[in-house]
């Protein structure tokens, strides 16, 4: 009996939209495609232009004024990063660093924003948070299909894989955070007669911050967890090398570049946490 129930044509829509997009949208990909490509190239450029040694101890000085002269952190970054200098990778690292400052960057722009939408309207809260289960449940190849449909490949469509997969924790923090806030404080500051705009600014985001830090340091691991995938469509870094040596099985090679990548996390979200508390 259920054999001759017809099937959903789901394929052959999916199919059909992405085939219009590519084929009437590109007036809005060809300029977003050139936008970011400035963007990671700029930043991958002036990140290998720095001295290693200079970047290693630009980061150490900064996690010694992060950490208010903890050294715990900075040794670990010192030897890190000289760690990776030393094997090989620095210049695929600066490459993966660049790809996740630029994704994780566009997720915090829209993000924030649209969690603090989210916030204030609960219409829009019942009708993102469903869209917010989508991106973070469909497996992340399949964002791989139709980014180089759109874009080719190269950087731009793992920004956008990236983007796409990083994006629902910071949204999700931010909303949750600025609804936490006490209502004694919000309905003090109704009393002093402070407009939308300075009850958000001044009460709700200063109250909210510690919770949104947390989502912008798991849309920061999770744009690092896409380094391997986004290699897969050409983008450069790290997740070329683990890929390779996986292909390749090169159990040695795999297990040098994927300590870089660890080294990487760590140090983003130590630093990360660490301005958190810094703040807090």
């Amino acid at each position: 009996m259920m054999n001759n129930i017809p099937q959903i044509p789901i394929v052959e829509w999916a199919d059909a939209f992405v085939d219009f997009l590519r084929n009437n949208a590109q007036w809005f990909f060809d300029p977003l495609k050139e936008f970011l490509s400035t963007i990671v190239d700029t930043l991958s450029d002036v990140l290998i232009a720095i001295p290693p040694l200079v970047f290693v101890l630009i980061m150490v000085g900064l996690t010694v004024y992060i950490t208010k002269k903890k050294w715990g952190l900075s040794l670990f970054v010192l030897f890190g990063l000289l760690l990776i200098q030393n094997l090989g990778y620095w210049e695929g690292t600066m490459l993966t660093l660049s790809l996740i400052l630029t994704s994780s960057l566009i997720s915090i722009v829209i993000g924030i924003p649209l969690g603090i939408w989210m916030s204030r309207n609960k219409t829009v809260q019942s009708i993102v948070t469903p869209i917010l289960d989508f991106m973070q449940t469909m497996p992340a190849f399949v964002y791989l299909i139709p980014a180089v449909s759109f874009f080719g490949i190269g950087m731009v469509p793992g920004i956008i894989a990236s983007v796409i997969f990083s994006m629902p924790p910071v949204v999700r923090l931010t909303n949750l955070g600025i609804r936490e806030v006490s209502t004694e404080l919000i309905e003090a500051a109704d009393a002093f007669g402070s407009t939308g705009t300075q009850k958000l600014f001044k009460v709700q985001l200063p109250m909210a911050k510690n919770t949104i830090m947390a989502g912008i340091n798991q849309t920061i691991m999770l744009a690092l967890s896409m380094v391997v995938i986004a290699s897969m469509i050409g983008a450069e870094g790290l997740g070329v090398e683990v890929f390779r040596a996986v292909t390749r099985n090169e159990a040695g090679q795999g297990f040098a570049s994927g300590l870089s990548v660890v080294i990487l996390a760590i140090v983003l979200d130590r630093i990360t946490q660490s301005l958190n508390v810094k703040k807090h």
